[in-house]
């Protein structure tokens, strides 16, 4: 075995790999930019090695300093991670003629399925079902056109090289396909150096899966089973889940088949995943071949015991695969949620920042005999810096069924704590208790279609509104002793804290009427009386309670007359007031929000692209404005209604925060 392996990548998934080489007794080595000089895989790493500037395309792309790296410090094998060098076959091309081991499968291969359009023929050749789309290079922006009214709209459109949702669009008429197909060109430029587009047939109604693959240097190939990764925004995946709800075994084998069958056509060798459509009607089609590890890879661990990043370490150590097909059954459900540095209140737009609280659920076995598992890259005041993936963990539960996984992974969640920086946390906690999630009923059109309005927070239902409310009040009287002690108002605080007290939150208010002991406090509201009991003190951020038995874990701040709670997706200003104070209360005026209808807001931190208009030019509604890039993604922001440009306060280089003004209108 390779006793020294350099990771060409940096974020979670280098210190993913970092664990397993760790345990194999493999030193490792870190490559890192400007950016990530504190960054957590280059402190996790026996060495590390600097190799440029925060750009990826001076940095971790730029194929010579890797190279330099590998020399300077004798590694003997490179694991790419997914991502930047992952898929390059002139990467591995340079390690070959080094004499380094690529933890990865042969250049053929990389070539060959790496690149969409050749990886398509190569598997309607070997039998694997494809969508329709126009397979050869396209020109321009009119031809783009030309072949998605041939080959009928909706179409996708998408990077040859591309990946991770980067140089994807779906256009649905001929306006969206000409600015798809510039943005996905330019997107495709700069991530992967390679412009090169091509149009298939956007499948309705899609569910995406895909099955993982395994093969090694001496002809041996397995599959182990499915993940579905349906649950998707902007054609990134968000929530992906092993095995998939839809499959019957029928499918899966059908599936599984055709990808050990692509695999050993291009001679593959590694783990690699192939991805496919799935209709209603499971029909299933070949999306891609994914010549490397996925981001969701953990699920896959999860249910099968078997760890993929020792696997690829093995076989790249050319040593024959000992798992056998009949040995691959489906242990159990695990669901993975995608932590990315994206507000959902913003449309999902990327937030950077300083992590000024970071307090993962702890890994390992629950006390319901379930598994939380966290693969992340990020620590306690580090940076999520706007130059890389918005990505910050990987929140994995496994539990011997779907049901019992999603209540695993809803309880990580309320107790997963990230302050400082926009976070697509209340998102993916609203998911989990949505309704078509948990009945497994979504496709790819999910997000779009539940929240046409943008992710606007969760309305908690009565029955967990009464519970929070029973919870806030029990934490009101222990602050409210706190304070009378700290004042030096009380000596006996049964006397002088009141029973009475009024809750309101999410637009109702509750009598609560509070008896207390020294185990919890029942707490009357609505003619039923709740047991509250928890060891929350004034301060904690977080209140790991029980009401009536059933644990209820709130994310705690504190704010006049009551708490911030945040609860499954749900951001709440909870007030608890005497009965005098709540009847006070409701005489006072609302604050309104101060009017920017007139002006065009930077929606992030980023880099205004192009500004496509000029004052005192009249736009109309849904009019392109300006692009601005954050996070190697390209936004488009468009006029609201139609109006006249008074002023325009940015230009195309200006790199802007948040909320800062573009232009203004008349």
């Amino acid at each position: 075995m390779f006793k020294k392996i350099l990771i060409a990548n940096r974020g979670e998934i280098a210190c993913r790999v970092i664990k397993t080489a760790r345990k194999m007794g493999i030193q490792t080595v870190a490559i890192y930019s400007d950016a990530d000089r504190n960054a957590l895989h280059v402190q996790m790493a026996d060495e590390a090695v600097h190799i440029g500037p925060p750009p990826a395309n001076q940095s971790y792309i730029v194929i010579d300093k890797v190279m330099e790296a590998i020399k300077k410090t004798g590694a003997e094998a490179v694991h790419p991670g997914y991502g930047f060098l992952s898929e390059n076959p002139k990467f591995a091309e340079a390690l070959e003629k080094a004499g380094v081991e690529f933890v990865g499968p042969p250049v053929k291969a990389i070539e060959a399925m790496g690149d969409k359009i050749t990886s398509k023929k190569i598997a309607q050749e070997a039998g694997v079902n494809t969508v329709p789309g126009y397979m050869g290079l396209i020109a321009d922006a009119d031809e783009a056109v030309k072949i998605s009214n041939q080959i009928g709209y909706p179409v996708m459109i998408k990077a040859s090289a591309g990946g991770g949702g980067k140089g994807m669009r779906i256009a649905w008429n001929d306006v969206e396909a000409r600015e798809g197909f510039e943005s996905s060109k330019n997107e495709a430029a700069n991530s992967f150096g390679d412009d090169r587009i091509f149009i298939e047939k956007f499948v309705t109604q899609p569910r995406h899966i895909e099955i993982q693959v395994l093969a090694d240097k001496h002809g041996n190939c397995v599959y182990l089973h499915e993940r579905e990764c349906s649950i998707q925004r902007r054609n990134q995946k968000v929530v992906e889940e092993a095995p998939s709800p839809f499959l019957d075994e029928a499918t899966r084998k059908a599936m599984g088949e055709q990808s050990v069958a692509l695999a050993k056509a291009v001679g593959y060798a590694s783990a690699g995943t192939v991805e496919f459509i799935v209709d209603g009607d499971r029909n299933f089609y070949f999306l891609e071949m994914n010549t490397r590890l996925q981001v969701e890879h953990p699920v896959t661990e999860l249910i099968t015991g078997i760890d993929l990043v020792e696997q690829m370490l093995r076989v790249a150590n050319g040593e024959p695969l000992t798992i056998k097909q009949e040995d691959l059954k489906i242990n159990g459900w695990a669901i993975e949620n995608r932590l990315y540095a994206e507000d959902p209140y913003r449309n999902f737009l990327p937030s950077i920042g300083r992590l000024t609280r970071y307090r993962p659920p702890a890994e390992g076995t629950t006390e319901t005999g379930g598994i939380v598992r966290n693969d992340t890259g990020v620590y306690e005041g580090g940076e999520i810096s706007m130059y890389y993936d918005p990505m910050i963990a990987k929140l994995c539960t496994w539990a011997p069924t779907r049901a019992q996984a999603i209540e695993e992974m809803r309880v990580a969640l309320d107790t997963f704590e990230v302050e400082g920086i926009g976070h697509n946390l209340p998102f993916v906690a609203a998911v989990m208790d949505h309704e078509r999630f948990t009945s497994g009923n979504m496709t790819t059109a999910f997000i779009a279609e539940e929240y046409p309005e943008g992710f606007e927070g969760v309305t908690l239902p009565k029955d967990q509104l009464v519970r929070v409310a029973a919870a806030a009040a029990a934490m009101n009287r222990v602050a409210e002793i706190r304070r009378a002690r700290i004042s030096g108002r009380m000596d006996n605080h049964e006397r002088h804290v009141g029973e009475d007290w009024v809750v309101t939150l999410q637009g109702e208010s509750f009598e609560a009427k509070i008896n207390a002991d020294r185990e919890g406090s029942d707490v009357l509201i609505d003619g039923k009386t709740y047991r509250v009991e928890g060891a929350w003190t004034p301060g904690d951020s977080l209140a790991n309670m029980k009401v009536d038995g059933a644990a209820l874990v709130l994310k705690v701040g504190k704010i006049s007359h009551g708490f911030r709670i945040r609860f499954r997706g749900a951001d709440l200003k909870v007030t608890v007031r005497t009965p005098r104070q709540a009847e006070l209360a409701k005489l006072m005026p609302e604050k309104l929000p101060p009017d920017t209808s007139k002006l065009l807001l930077c929606p992030m931190p980023g880099l205004i692209v192009k500004v496509m208009v000029a004052e005192g030019d009249e736009v109309q509604e849904g009019q392109a404005l300006c692009t601005v890039e954050a996070m190697k993604m390209e936004n488009i922001l468009r006029a609201e209604r139609k109006g006249i440009v008074a002023k325009i306060n940015a230009a195309p280089g200006d790199s802007l925060a948040v909320d800062e003004v573009i232009m203004e209108f008349e």
